[in-house]
């Protein structure tokens, strides 16, 4: 029969180059050695049935050699791809072989075309060049190598050479089955029991040794076991006898060696038991038998079948005459009870395992699982066969597991350089999660209405999970540089580094990965920078809550989380271009880190501090501040001079901030310096009174006593105790040095120091802001928010109060006793003006030598103004002690030109115009003294008619005193009256007023 391997002309294959190790009469080993990532089969273990892998090769082959054996002769559809050569040495000279040649077996191959299923899977032919991920080698026999034409094989001595089946032992198998063909003419192979008729045809002498004939026997009898009770078609009874007979016979047989002679008892006994137990059919046909197709021996013999279509001397290669091998390879169907559904499962699962036993190299081999399960996903949603789907599930859930093992974890595994790799896996894993999920469980036909996308959402599954393992390692990567750098001088903190490779991942992201990905979720690279930016932000979360000021550390964070927020977001929104919302589901999933706000934040904390010392600091400094002028030179207060100093050191430190918004928050420093220096002013003025408390209560109006006045003539004048008292307040701030007309000048001048001092503030924030660089052009169009609201104006009204206050004070109280208590008291022309002139002038003289000179202008001229309102006040409010006549008026008049005088200093003092306008009251007041008092009588009624209107015909009504004296005004003209010392002035208000003569 030798000659059934040996007919026809050899054509070439990468075969001839490689000789195989030479084959011995054991058992074979595998195939090809497998790689630690070699993965179980899912197809199933028989582990029960204690087979080897060896047992199953050598079983398989056994089958392989029957089905074909018997096989219809009919010619080849087409010459075979490839260009094949035996390895064998015996393969071409063992012509001394009787036995009739198989049809099956004996068909040539030759090289006519390239192998159909090679282009249908995608996997190149010899000379076309090999698809291999990048960085592997070019792996043993893969070039197409012609050599010198050598003898043909037939397909049955290539499946021998490929499932490594010595030739003693390919010899010993077709002589039995030459011998169970003649003994059984005309019946179908799947109607015969192979193990049972081998053991029945072999002896001991067709072994080398009785060692070996035992081993072969046990194997046949395990076969047998597994196939018939272990693993059978049609479930078995555990009480079923003939099972239990057959099972006495294997486990005795296993003791000692079965005799199997054609009259032997027990082996009658054997054949009774199989046969029954074999015939055993579900749809009660009678024309075949079970015994090697049952689920999963039947699928695990398969698989072995599938193997042999690699290249024994290449592990990564399909051999070339494939699609011979393949056609006979499916004559097994028959007795393995396999279909094409089941044969696309193995063949998907061979495929691929190959593909990662062999360390993932060859490309071709994982592109033609793909397209190889593109055939299995069709299959699934044909049928719903409970067995197929368990098979279906377990092979697809190997495959995805391993898929998703790298894919969990892409970053870990690939990287630009085996990229096309992934490409490949994703695709395989995406497959196999589409039909695990849509074709076979039964939670999505129940939810199917709720259009779940697989495979979108399985590659939304990848990318957060792949990130979020890059990012932990990329933390602790940092963590480690921090630590490594921990004896330089500025170590970046950990998220500050963390920030940074944050970035540079997401870029390497949308690079590499994204293009990859997005076939199968078109916003890849979205969902990828919303996952890091979800992580980056947790951790940013809790290094924010832990900060409780601005430290340069801080910042730096700060600053890199908001770069990296503002990159993460580009890269979402360039990847969102088409999507239907325009992005805004990925963006919802990017709350803002708020980086900004932080900062903002710790920089309005850190302004706060600021601002509450500076303010305590006034508080403790404005009650020790002495107000002297001994002070300093500069003739205002030292406090003053430190409150700017800081305010400058301040400024200078806000904008050495490392802070990227120097213009969004310098209005709330300013506001807040500004707040401290309008508290400063106001403290600096507080306590020094105002015009209104130095200025004596007026008394009550009262009528002249003709020649009262002169009574005292000639005697030493005491106080007159009419005159009204001042106020209570006068006295206790008169008791105060601080309070004194040095120290009211200090004041003056401190404050005009410090609004002169914050224009030039101002100018130095705007120098600042130029030179900082987050600074924009609008920030110098308006002056909002840096330059200071309500100091400037707090200076110039405190400036004004304290003039006022200090002129009053030197006026109405300082010099009381020559105004006040003096001025005109009794005779006129012996109490004119001339002392309180005197007194005036020596203040005038410390004003002018404390005072600031651009203010001492204005300081004068509220004094001017104080002693005019003085004169004013003791001519019209002087009380009963005083009373002018006409004849007086003259005096009066003099005495106010020489008040003028003083303040004009013959030019060098106040301007004229400035005292004619400070004058204008009294100016047209003093005329009515030197009025007759018919006439005073006679413009009172007609003021008083004027005023108050008919209801004065009857009775003139007696005129408010308003305090603004008008030469027109009937209060001011009353007064003149009350103080005219005349009888018709006294009977006058005697009649319509009835006013008493004295207090």
């Amino acid at each position: 029969m030798a000659h059934l391997f040996r007919d026809l002309s050899l054509g070439h294959s990468k075969r001839e180059h490689s000789k195989p190790p030479p084959l011995s009469t054991t058992p074979a080993a595998a195939p090809y050695i497998a790689t630690p990532a070699a993965l179980p089969s899912p197809l199933g273990q028989l582990d029960a049935a204690q087979l080897t892998d060896a047992d199953l090769r050598l079983t398989a082959f056994e089958i392989f050699a029957a089905a074909c054996r018997t096989s219809s002769s009919k010619p080849l559809a087409h010459a075979s791809a490839s260009l094949a050569h035996s390895d064998s040495p015996t393969a071409h000279n063992n012509s001394s072989s009787n036995s009739p040649s198989s049809p099956a077996l004996q068909r040539s191959l030759t090289s006519a075309a390239a192998s159909k299923m090679k282009k249908a899977l995608g996997l190149k032919s010899p000379g076309s060049g090999s698809r291999r991920s990048p960085g592997s080698g070019s792996g043993s026999g893969s070039g197409s190598g012609l050599g010198k034409p050598r003898k043909a094989v037939t397909v049955g001595e290539l499946m021998r050479n490929q499932m490594r089946v010595p030739e003693s032992v390919d010899s010993r198998v077709r002589r039995a089955l030459l011998r169970v063909s003649a003994g059984q003419v005309g019946r179908r192979i799947e109607s015969v029991v192979v193990p049972l008729e081998l053991l029945q045809q072999l002896k001991n002498s067709d072994f080398t040794d009785q060692q070996e004939y035992d081993a072969w026997q046990k194997r046949t009898l395990k076969v047998l076991e597994a196939g018939l009770l272990i693993y059978p078609r049609v479930p078995l009874d555990k009480s079923n006898m003939t099972a239990q007979r057959l099972r006495q016979i294997i486990n005795a047989a296993f003791d000692r060696p079965l005799e199997t002679g054609r009259n032997n008892e027990s082996m009658q006994v054997l054949r009774s038991a199989v046969t029954s137990l074999a015939a055993r059919t579900l749809d009660g046909s009678l024309d075949s038998c079970h015994w090697a197709d049952g689920i999963p021996l039947n699928l695990r013999l398969y698989e072995m079948l599938l193997e042999a279509c690699f290249d024994v001397n290449d592990e990564t290669s399909i051999i070339e005459e494939v699609d011979e091998l393949m056609e006979q390879i499916k004559k097994t169907w028959g007795i393995l009870g396999i279909n094409q559904m089941l044969h696309n499962i193995c063949f998907t699962w061979v495929l691929f395992h190959r593909f990662v036993a062999t360390g993932q190299v060859e490309m071709d081999l994982l592109y033609a699982a793909d397209s190889e399960l593109a055939e299995v996903a069709k299959d699934a949603k044909a049928t719903k066969d409970p067995e197929y789907s368990k098979i279906l599930s377990s092979t697809l859930t190997s495959i995805l597991g391993w898929a998703e093992k790298r894919l969990l974890a892409y970053h870990d595994t690939f990287d630009s350089g085996n990229i096309e790799t992934m490409q490949g896996i994703v695709s395989l894993g995406v497959v196999a999660a589409r039909v695990l999920v849509e074709d076979i469980s039964n939670e999505y036909r129940r939810r199917r209405k709720a259009e779940v996308d697989v495979a979108r959402s399985r590659i939304d599954t990848y990318i957060r999970s792949s990130l979020r393992t890059a990012f932990a390692q990329r933390m602790e990567q940092a963590d480690s540089s921090r630590r490594a750098s921990k004896g330089h001088s500025n170590p970046l903190p950990v998220l500050a580094i963390l920030a940074k490779d944050v970035g540079e991942l997401a870029l390497n992201e949308k690079e590499i990965f994204s293009p990859i990905l997005k076939k199968w979720h078109p916003f890849a690279a979205g969902v990828a920078v919303a996952t890091l930016h979800a992580c980056y932000g947790n951790e940013l979360k809790q290094f924010i809550s832990g900060l409780t000021e601005l430290t340069p550390d801080a910042v730096l964070v700060l600053r890199a989380a908001d770069k990296l927020e503002k990159d993460l977001v580009q890269i979402a929104v360039e990847d969102s271009v088409d999507c239907d919302d325009g992005g805004k589901a990925i963006i919802r999933e990017m709350p803002p880190f708020e980086a900004e706000a932080a900062i903002a934040n710790l920089v309005k904390a850190w302004i706060k501090t600021r601002i509450d010392r500076l303010k305590d600091w006034v508080d403790r400094n404005l009650q020790h501040e002495t107000w002297t002028s001994q002070a300093n030179k500069e003739g205002f207060a030292p406090s003053a001079v430190e409150m700017l100093r800081i305010i400058d050191e301040t400024l200078d430190a806000y904008f050495q901030l490392p802070i990227p918004m120097h213009p969004a928050l310098l209005p709330d420093l300013m506001t807040g310096l500004d707040r401290c220096l309008q508290y400063y002013v106001t403290k600096a003025q507080s306590g020094c009174g105002s015009r209104n408390i130095y200025v004596p209560t007026m008394p009550a109006l009262t009528r002249c006593s003709v020649g009262s006045k002169f009574q005292g003539f000639g005697k030493k004048k005491d106080k007159s105790p009419s005159i009204p008292k001042r106020n209570s307040q006068v006295a206790t701030m008169n008791g105060d040095n601080s309070f004194g007309v040095s120290q009211l000048c200090l004041r003056v001048n401190t404050l005009q120091q410090i609004w002169l001092q914050l224009e030039i503030v101002e100018k130095r924030v705007i120098t600042h802001l130029r030179n900082s660089e987050s600074a924009n052009t609008e920030d110098f169009s308006n002056g909002l928010g840096k330059k200071f609201e309500l100091s400037p104006p707090a200076c110039l009204e405190g400036i004004q109060q304290l003039c006022e206050a200090l002129a009053y004070k030197i006026v109405f109280h300082d010099l009381s006793h020559v105004l006040w208590d003096g001025l005109y008291i009794g005779e006129v022309s012996s109490s004119r003006i001339e002392p309180f002139l005197q007194e005036l002038e020596k203040y005038l003289m410390i004003i002018s030598d404390t005072v600031h000179e651009r203010v001492r202008t204005r300081i004068i001229t509220c004094v001017m103004k104080a002693s005019f309102d003085g004169f004013l006040l003791v001519l019209l409010a002087g009380g009963p002690s005083r009373a002018f006549s006409k004849q007086e008026s003259p005096i009066i008049e003099d005495d106010f030109k020489a008040l003028k005088d003083l303040f004009w200093a013959n030019g060098d003092g106040l301007p004229a115009e400035l005292i004619d306008k400070a004058s204008a009251t009294a100016r047209g007041i003093l005329p009515l003294l030197r009025t007759d008092t018919e006439s005073l009588i006679e413009r009172f009624r007609r003021a008083t008619l004027e005023t108050y209107g008919s209801s004065a015909r009857s009775r003139l009504p007696l005129p408010a005193t308003s305090g603004q004296w008008n030469p027109t005004e009937p209060n001011t003209i009353l007064r003149v009256l009350c103080y005219r010392n005349d009888e018709a002035a006294a009977k006058f208000l005697k009649k319509t007023y009835n006013l008493p003569k004295k207090l």
